[in-house]
């Protein structure tokens, strides 16, 4: 009895115990499942974050593009003045090569002054210009003939492709050219698979094979000798993640990669890869992607590599820092012939190409995929024309293609003038070499388009740009404005008109104003083109005086001027401060036969898929007669031929008729020149940044840089052809050209007065009614006759016009 009670107590026991062990089994099997449900939960949620993340990238903007500037291209036609050595020069800036088969796009053959050319294929905002074999005969320094060079048709005009000039790279500096999947050739994406990823087109984004087989290679290494990141991997670390060494980075790398191939096509990941990949640093740039290293490194288009340079290029994926072709051209030699034996191991190529590859040397390129040449003062120029329609951002990030109106022949000319004439303007004055400065700004006539910019006397030099910022008085340049605007009004002046070349004494501001000729003589009565031609200052006070200050201040505004200018009798002669490139534009529209058209730096900006943005028109206005601005440019020709610019006669060529002013400032501070050809402006400016005296006078200093570059450019004469409305000649019986239905004011005896006495002489001059002579103080200072100061001009009206205008508020904003 009692051992079946002690039995069944025994039994109850056991049976509480297996009760109780069956509940905390089942208590942890619950926690186990719901600890995995939640982190199962868990992982689900973070992957919907990654994959977000993976989808806002690969969907998006994937990369930050630089935006390229070009220069004009080069257009070959019969009849350009051409050299053989210009030629060659500009496709050597273009990176065309000599090669006598012409095996590629972008090379060239000269045999004598024939040229052969093959030509790459460009998309301008214009249209397509395929690639083409070209012959170009030229002869005396002119191309007498360009045509096809397979069948010698001839061709009426043909472009080179532009060549590019700067970048504007992201903030973080990096470059690429972007490929897509057709233009990656086989042999680069074979031997990339072989080496970095054979199972790619395999696996989904992770290999657990290569990581089990890395692994064991690490372990029995002792150290990390093999990696298992595949090509998705290292994309997905580029493109999302840090460089860091953490198993918390790896485990991100790892799912977002399986997200990566998951959403994405095989081909798409690849190309992305090709695109992405950093390959070496070239100064503060980033090179990255197969595109731009081909270019950086051999100067050839990626479907232009050959065996070696394939395999040097996946040779460098392994460390482009460590593997440095140009730092450590030994290893990466190494490196490379063991890529060329796995080419031929997986059969991409032969063992005997490989052979042979393994014998060539690197080949590397020098200034490959860099801009040509360095020209930072134009670019400034593009730049500020720029912001006024692009963000900063967009200019770093969109890859904009930005087609300029540089002219890198003309440039040349300007950095090799100003190059060979400085030393010598330095030595003439003997100041220490590098004491004087100089800018200058070439522009075309016709189009109102910024061909080449000296900023100082460095060409390379990215400092101070003095073509733009380098604001001092411009002196006599003031003249011809003066003279214009009184040309402009046929009824009072005539080129023959009598200007009054007397002493002025002007009581300004409390001080008295006595301004001398250059030579301190006083002439009398002169003819209104002779007070021009010798540069009387006597004459134009007077003549200024004349018209009104503030009617010639608004007047040099008009013809293109934008910063204001004080209203003084000073600014007469040429007290008004303007930099070269202001100056430019006024005697733009002088050249242009009175038609105002804003300089302008650029023609054209593509967004990246080649869409035109934003158009830069040629926009023209007339602002004064072109009748007017004939004489006036008559008279110009005349300072060259008879007044300050003589020393031109024996520089330029003797068909090369020209027109210009030169300007000096006091105490010989500033020294400028401008003028024009038929089809090209020309500023110059020499002087000291520290506003020093130099002793050079207009005419013994910008003079000769100007003339340096006018005699070394291709340029235009003027024509002697005068406008419809102007009788060539017969004003008072002289060879001077007049305005048809002004004779009697051609002839007129005194200035603005007589030309009213002379109105009725029967020649059909209207009738007007001039203002009377302006009063002149006399010598003694007598307070009876002494005139007020004149007032500050209002100019709230025309202010907040030129805040709207597009003229020069390209370069300095409203």
């Amino acid at each position: 009895m009692a051992t079946r009670q002690r039995s069944k107590r025994a039994g109850s026991r056991r049976r509480s115990v297996r009760r109780e062990g069956i509940g905390l089994t089942g208590f942890l099997v619950r926690g186990i499942v719901l600890l995995a449900l939640g982190v199962g939960l868990a992982l689900a949620l973070y992957g919907v974050h990654l994959d977000k993340v993976v989808r806002a990238k690969f969907e998006g903007k994937r990369w930050a593009l630089p935006a390229r500037v070009y220069a004009r291209p080069l257009e070959l036609y019969a009849g350009r003045s051409l050299t053989i050595a210009e030629l060659e020069g500009e496709l050597a800036r273009l990176g065309y090569r000599d090669d006598s088969r012409l095996s590629r796009a972008g090379s060239f053959h000269i045999a004598g002054e024939r040229v052969r050319i093959r030509t790459r294929a460009f998309r301008y905002w214009d249209g397509y210009e395929p690639e083409r074999y070209l012959s170009v005969q030229l002869a005396d320094g002119v191309v007498m003939e360009v045509a096809d060079g397979n069948d010698a048709t001839p061709l009426a005009l043909v472009r080179l492709d532009p060549a590019l000039i700067a970048s504007i790279y992201p903030t973080h500096n990096e470059d690429r050219i972007l490929l897509r999947r057709e233009q990656l050739p086989p042999r680069l994406v074979k031997t990339l698979l072989a080496v970095e990823d054979r199972k790619f087109y395999q696996h989904f984004g992770v290999d657990p094979k290569g990581i089990a087989r890395a692994a064991f290679e690490n372990l029995q290494a002792g150290r990390a000798v093999q990696g298992a990141s595949t090509l998705t991997q290292q994309l997905v670390k580029n493109f999302y993640l840090s460089q860091d060494r953490t198993l918390e980075r790896k485990l991100n790398e790892a799912y977002m990669a399986l997200l990566l191939d998951w959403r994405y096509d095989k081909d798409e990941i690849l190309t992305a890869y090709a695109n992405e990949v950093y390959l070496g640093q070239d100064g503060d740039r980033a090179v990255h992607g197969f595109g731009l290293a081909s270019r950086f490194y051999f100067d050839s288009e990626v479907d232009e590599l050959d065996i070696p340079q394939t395999a040097m290029l996946v040779a460098m994926l392994k460390g482009p820092s460590e593997f440095n072709p140009k730092r450590r051209p030994e290893r990466v030699l190494e490196r490379r012939n063991l890529v060329i034996d796995l080419m031929a191991h997986h059969r991409i190529i032969s063992l005997a190409e490989a052979e042979q590859a393994k014998q060539a040397p690197l080949r590397l390129a020098e200034g490959g995929a860099r801009p040509s040449g360095a020209y930072p003062a134009f670019i400034q120029l593009v730049r500020r024309q720029l912001r006024r329609d692009y963000r900063e951002e967009d200019l770093r990030s969109e890859g904009l293609r930005i087609f300029t109106t540089l002219d890198p022949l003309t440039q040349a000319s300007v950095e090799q003038s100003v190059a060979e004439r400085l030393p010598r303007l330095d030595r003439a004055r003997r100041l220490p070499d590098g004491t004087l400065e100089t800018a200058a700004v070439v522009t075309s006539v016709a189009q109102g388009e910024v061909l080449a910019v000296a900023g100082g006397r460095e060409a390379g030099y990215a400092g101070f740009n003095r073509a733009l910022d380098a604001v001092r008085p411009i002196g006599s340049l003031i003249k011809p404005v003066i003279y214009l605007k009184a040309l402009s009004q046929p009824e009072r002046y005539s080129l023959v008109t009598p200007i009054r070349d007397v002493p002025v004494n002007l009581r300004v501001a409390g001080v008295m104003w006595q301004p001398k000729n250059y030579d301190h003589s006083v002439h009398g009565s002169v003819p209104l083109y002779r007070a021009l031609v010798k540069s009387y200052n006597l004459a134009t006070v007077n003549l200024g005086l004349e018209l009104g200050i503030d009617e010639v201040a608004d007047f040099l505004h008009d013809l293109g001027a934008v910063r204001d200018i004080d209203s003084v009798p000073a600014m007469l002669l040429g007290a008004a401060s303007l930099p070269p490139i202001e100056v430019a534009q006024a005697y733009q529209t002088i050249a242009a036969g009175g038609f105002r058209a804003p300089l302008r730096a650029i023609r054209e900006v593509l967004d990246a898929s080649g869409r035109p943005l934003n158009r830069y028109p040629l926009a023209v206005e007339s602002v004064v007669s072109a009748e007017s601005a004939y004489l006036t440019q008559w008279a110009m020709r005349r300072v060259v031929t008879q007044g300050t610019a003589t020393w031109l006669g024996k520089r330029l060529p003797a068909d090369l008729a020209v027109a210009g002013k030169t300007g000096t400032t006091n105490d010989m501070r500033d020294s400028w020149f401008a003028g024009f050809s038929g089809d090209k402006v020309v500023v110059a400016w020499v002087g000291r940044d520290d506003n020093k005296p130099m002793g050079l006078s207009g005419s013994t200093g910008a003079l000769r840089v100007w003339g340096d570059i006018m005699a070394n450019i291709d340029a235009q004469p003027l024509d002697d052809l005068p406008p419809e409305g102007v009788v060539a000649s017969g004003a008072c019986g002289r060879s001077v050209p007049y305005i048809d239905g002004y004779g009697g004011s051609a002839c007129g005896g005194g200035g603005a007065s007589a030309v009213a006495s002379a109105s009725g002489s029967g020649n059909g001059t209207p009738k007007s009614t001039a203002p009377p002579a302006p009063v002149v103080a006399q010598e003694d200072g007598s307070d009876a006759l002494r005139p007020t100061a004149p007032k500050p001009r209002q100019r709230e009206d025309n202010q907040a016009k030129r805040e709207h205008s597009p003229f020069l508020s390209d370069f300095y904003g409203d």
